[in-house]
């Protein structure tokens, strides 16, 4: 269960990244890492906080000339506890003895699907 949650973070973010380099995105570019954290934030938030966050993604041509140039600016702590909140009943399952590794696989399994359909939509409308 410990190592369960770090190493799936990292895949979810190797997942964005390479879905963006798919689409022809420079993910080199710190406002284009900031539109990552917003597909993120759209796959696994509340539901009225997807709703802000479909917002700031919609123009986004437009609105990422109004970023700060230094990405500390973001708001993190928004950030982390959305996900957090999120995730709280499917991981804790996890560390139930027994029940949690097939909880682990299938919940890890539909969170991967989830962003990756989230990132490809993300881009898609970015594209259109």
């Amino acid at each position: 269960g410990l190592a369960d949650f770090p190493i799936l973070l990292g895949i979810k973010i190797k997942l964005l990244f390479d879905i963006a380099v798919l689409y022809g995105f420079d993910i080199n570019d710190y406002k284009e890492r900031v539109y990552l954290l917003h597909i993120f934030e759209l796959a696994f938030s509340s539901h009225e906080h997807r709703r802000n966050i479909f917002i700031k993604m919609t123009d986004w041509e437009n609105k990422r000339k109004n970023l700060p140039q230094d990405i500390h600016q973001f708001d993190w702590r928004n950030f982390q506890q959305e996900y957090r909140d999120y995730l709280d009943l499917a991981k804790m399952a996890q560390l139930v003895p027994v029940i949690g590794a097939p909880v682990g696989i299938i919940v890890n399994n539909r969170l991967i699907k989830k962003l990756g359909l989230t990132a490809m939509n993300a881009y898609r409308m970015r594209i259109l």
